[in-house]
């Protein structure tokens, strides 16, 4: 039997922690690892129990989601975590530095109990998940300030098929998604993104929409 994925949830409400905990626990292929309320107790606690996915609130005292999110999953950390943001549009912000300290995926708090699960099983498997709704109304907000003076879209090593998906990535779609707009299969599209990713030294769909926006590919 494939072992269960250990989840870490860390939310300062205790209310929705609760529910998070009792939604994940239902699960026969997913285990809660722990729980606690604030970035500083997920950092310790992801740490000593080595969890696979954190899922992660933004705004929580002692130290915030984002930089919980950052010493677990970002740059230099020799054994990252995978963290799955979860947070509100009012957070916009926040959630933008969340990404770029690393998260592997983002949520509306509102989002129904089967998403959250989807979620938290899709960041586990390595890949990213970005809600559409929070990949254009978050990223498209702050494109003007990830977007670097040097560097245009002629840098990239990508080919226009490669470019194509790249963009369709950068708008939010999913495989699926793509493969219908580019009456391409689900399996090419793959092949695509994993492509893109290794032709750009990239970890997942969460840098690859990063990666679109700096180089001025999408606006």
């Amino acid at each position: 039997m494939t072992a269960p994925i250990r989840v870490l949830v860390c939310d300062d409400q205790m209310l929705i922690r609760t529910g998070l905990v009792t939604i994940i626990g239902a699960q026969p292929d997913l285990e809660v690892a722990g729980e606690c309320g604030d970035g500083q107790a997920a950092v310790d606690l992801a740490g000593r129990l080595r969890p696979d996915v954190v899922v992660m609130d933004v705004r929580m005292p002692v130290l915030d989601g984002i930089q919980a999110t950052r010493l677990l999953a970002g740059a230099g950390v020799s054994r990252p975590v995978k963290v799955l943001v979860v947070t509100t549009f009012n957070l916009d912000e926040y959630v933008y530095e969340a990404l770029r300290a690393g998260a592997s995926g983002f949520l509306l708090k509102d989002a129904p109990p089967a998403q959250l699960l989807h979620g938290i099983r899709t960041v586990a498997t390595g890949a990213a998940l970005l809600d559409p709704q929070v990949t254009l109304r978050l990223v498209g907000r702050y494109a003007t300030r990830i977007r670097p003076a040097e560097g245009t879209p002629d840098d990239t090593p990508l080919t226009p098929r490669e470019l194509e998906v790249l963009r369709l990535i950068a708008d939010g779609l999913s495989n699926g998604e793509i493969a219908a707009a580019l009456v391409i299969s689900q399996e090419t599209v793959k092949t695509f993104v994993s492509r893109i990713l290794a032709k750009l030294g990239l970890r997942d769909r969460v840098q690859a929409v990063v990666y679109a926006y700096r180089r001025g590919l999408v606006t």
